[in-house]
C-alpha cells in the first residue's frame, strides 16, 4: 500500500469491480483507450492486475481517496507489455474516472508510484506508453519529467485501428532521462 496526502494506492477489492466497470462504460474515459468494456472484460482486467501483483509484488493499484474511501481509478507499475518496445522494462500507467480528472490525482498517484519504484525496484528507467491521441496522458508524462523516446513509437498489437499508433516516454533513475 502506498499513501499520499490525499490518496491510497492499494490492492484490488471486490467492491472496486462496479465502479471500475462504470469507468469502462464511460466514453470519455475510453476515448483514447479502446472500446467500452463489458462487465466480464473489466472484471478480467482487475483479475489480471491482481495476478501481476501476486507474481511481481506490484501492479496498477486501485486508487482510493483518503477523505472518503471513494474509488478513483488505478495507477502504478507493472512489467512492460509483450510485443512492445517496453517489454522487459517497468511500465507506469494510470486511468481515472472522468469526474476525478483535473484535480491532480493522477499526478499525485503517478509520482508516488515512481517514488515507490525507485525505492523498491532495481530498474534503470521506467517507461510509459499511450496512443498518440491521448494528450492528457502524455502531458502528464512530461509533467512527471519523462522524455519522449520517438525511436520506440510503435503500433500496439492489442489496440483498435484508430488507436493503434502509440508513443513511448521514459524517465531514468535519478530523473536523468535516457538520450
Amino acid at each position: 500500500m502506498i499513501e499520499t496526502d490525499r490518496l491510497i494506492l492499494r490492492g484490488w477489492h471486490d467492491g472496486d469491480r462496479a465502479p471500475f466497470h462504470a469507468m469502462g462504460q464511460d466514453a470519455r474515459v475510453m476515448a483514447t483507450l479502446g472500446p467500452l468494456l463489458w462487465r466480464d472484460e473489466s472484471d478480467a482486467l482487475i483479475d489480471r492486475l491482481q495476478a501481476i501483483f501476486d507474481t511481481h509484488g506490484f501492479t496498477f493499484w486501485a486508487i482510493e481517496r483518503r477523505a472518503d474511501g471513494a474509488f478513483l481509478g488505478f495507477c502504478g507499475l507493472k512489467p512492460g507489455a509483450e510485443d512492445t518496445p517496453i517489454e522487459g522494462e517497468i511500465e507506469i500507467g494510470w486511468r481515472l474516472a472522468h469526474e476525478h480528472w483535473g484535480q491532480g490525482y493522477a499526478r499525485e498517484a503517478a509520482q508516488a508510484s515512481l517514488d515507490w519504484g525507485w525505492a523498491n525496484l532495481d530498474a534503470p528507467a521506467i517507461a510509459a506508453i499511450t496512443s498518440t491521441d491521448n494528450a492528457r496522458s502524455w502531458g502528464l508524462m512530461e509533467r512527471l519529467g519523462m522524455a519522449r523516446a520517438p525511436e520506440d513509437d510503435f503500433d500496439h498489437p492489442n489496440a483498435i485501428d484508430r488507436l493503434r499508433r502509440h508513443i513511448t516516454y521514459r524517465i531514468a533513475r535519478g530523473g536523468v532521462n535516457p538520450a
